[in-house]
């Protein structure tokens, strides 16, 4: 069947008219601030919606049908558009001048990644580091999602474009029609941002830092104002409890969140997914913590606080927001993790291949996956003593589909050949094992922090201009769930049929 290029191109104009609207946002920060970027971002503006305008004036006329392979090529190549003008406010600002490491950081916003490239983030203009928190607020729930609110209005239905963008294997919707599945989604999620920013203003975050890192915390992404990222505030407990406390949510399917505040706790309690993730982070963080409280030091960590009573609150809290920032791939930084014991710079990277929940805004392979890999593996045991008998796989009380359990299965070892793949690109191109490896698993699970020269308390601009675009493809794949993207490389993709 023909490509319906033209219902392509029209929404790539949708999407970079809401890019240049929400530059409008940044531009207005910016003028608040008087941070001299306020021109530049306007003109990033005025670009984006002018090249938005244009694309959609001339496909007008187009077929008002999305199917899947129109699907999969819009989220692709729409996260791509997205981020080739995002890129324009750090170029046009003079704030990255480099078009490598523009476009890295802007993937890595969009992504939810949380890479940096830059050295001294607190000198750039606010209406940037604004910019740069926007980018990853609008990646979070998915600037796709966001686009399906408003495709009824445009005659076209979405239910294509959610199946391709939805984060994780889920299939609980809040509402019978995707619109208002997404309009929920949105809905929560921006009330959770603006609860995040009240309670760290309360806290004494400045506002302009709590909505940047409420933006960052709720996309899972991991973008700070400060250089230290939430190590700037060790001394302020406070702040990285309630920090603590929203990865959590961003971390847990957005549907459980619904149910919430519907009323229907028992729901919650019931879902695997939830329980499994909720005892996992309460488990590596007495791990971590007990390794931290009688191995490493932290003397420095909490200054001002007494040794006996400071110590163990300060291994707690430092063990648990590691975690939690590790898990839900928001890659937020209270301490360098890879210089406590040699023991927990492996836990955690091992922690790099988890994720949080499908239905969340984490990215990784997701805990409902390992899940449900592990529980087929031990009925692998059972099916070999019982040849004949059918044994399937069961979550939340019903039987998975051998269909979802084998596209799982085959996701895993897809997303551990794409792991080794990126390492082995990353060793050739010049980086040691450490931070090949460490590179590799961050950028494939969007994680951000990672090992060796990519250490938490360093970044990425170290690396050759090749591996920022390698790396930033890995971004892309991890985000998009891999198939998304690698479905664009096969022959078989484009083949008319």
């Amino acid at each position: 069947m023909r490509l319906n290029s033209k219902i392509i191109f029209h929404l790539m104009g949708l999407l970079l008219l809401f890019n240049g609207a929400f530059m409008l946002l940044a531009a207005l920060v910016s003028g608040i601030y008087k941070d001299g970027a306020t021109l530049s971002i306007m003109l990033s503006s005025i670009a984006t919606m002018f090249t938005g305008v244009f694309a959609m004036y001339y496909t007008r006329g187009h077929r008002k049908e999305v199917k899947k392979r129109e699907g999969y090529i819009i989220v692709t190549f729409g996260w791509i558009v997205m981020s080739v003008s995002g890129m324009l406010p750090y170029i046009f600002s003079d704030s990255i001048p480099d078009i490598t490491n523009a476009f890295f950081e802007t993937v890595s916003g969009y992504t939810t990644t949380g890479a940096s490239i830059m050295d001294d983030i607190e000198s750039m203009p606010e209406g940037i580091l604004f910019w740069r928190s926007l980018t990853h607020w609008i990646g979070g729930m998915g600037i796709i999602v966001l686009a399906i609110a408003i495709l009824p209005l445009l005659g076209i239905g979405g239910m294509q474009l959610f199946s391709a963008e939805a984060p994780g294997p889920s299939s609980d919707k809040l509402h019978p029609r995707i619109t208002d599945t997404a309009k929920r989604l949105w809905f929560i999620y921006l009330g959770y941002t603006v609860a995040e920013t009240i309670l760290l203003k309360l806290a004494g975050m400045s506002f302009f830092d709590a909505v940047n890192h409420a933006m960052a915390t709720l996309s899972t992404g991991g973008f700070s104002t400060k250089n230290a990222s939430l190590a700037y505030w060790n001394d302020q407990p406070l702040i990285q409890y309630i920090v603590i406390f929203f990865m959590f949510l961003a971390g847990s399917n957005f549907v459980m969140s619904y149910f919430a505040f519907k009323g229907k706790i028992q729901k919650i309690l019931k879902d695997e997914e939830f329980r499994y993730y909720s005892i996992l982070v309460l488990l590596f963080t007495l791990v971590v913590s007990f390794a931290v409280y009688y191995q490493a030091n932290i003397t420095e960590l909490t200054p001002g606080y007494p040794m006996v009573l400071g110590k163990a609150e300060s291994a707690f809290r430092h063990g648990l927001f590691q975690v939690i920032s590790v898990i839900t791939t928001t890659g937020f930084v209270s301490a360098d993790f890879t210089q406590w014991t040699p023991f927990l710079t492996v836990f955690f990277f091992c922690l790099f291949f988890m994720g949080g929940s499908a239905g969340s805004t984490a990215g990784g392979i997701k805990v409902m996956r390992h899940l449900l890999i592990l529980k087929n593996g031990i009925l692998e045991f059972k099916r070999t003593l019982h040849s004949n008998a059918i044994i399937p796989v069961r979550y939340n009380d019903r039987t998975v589909k051998e269909k979802i359990v084998y596209n799982i299965i085959g996701f895993f070892v897809l997303y551990m050949l794409l792991f080794v793949v990126g390492a082995l690109v990353l060793g050739f191109l010049g980086l040691d094992f450490e931070s090949a490896v460490g590179g590799a698993a961050s950028s494939l699970g969007n994680v951000g922090p990672a090992l060796g020269i990519l250490d938490p308390v360093s970044n990425y601009n170290a690396l050759p201009v090749l591996a920022k675009w390698w790396c930033a493809f890995l971004m892309l794949a991890g985000r998009l769930e891999l198939f998304t993207v690698l479905i664009l490389l096969t022959p078989y993709f484009w083949k008319r049929t």
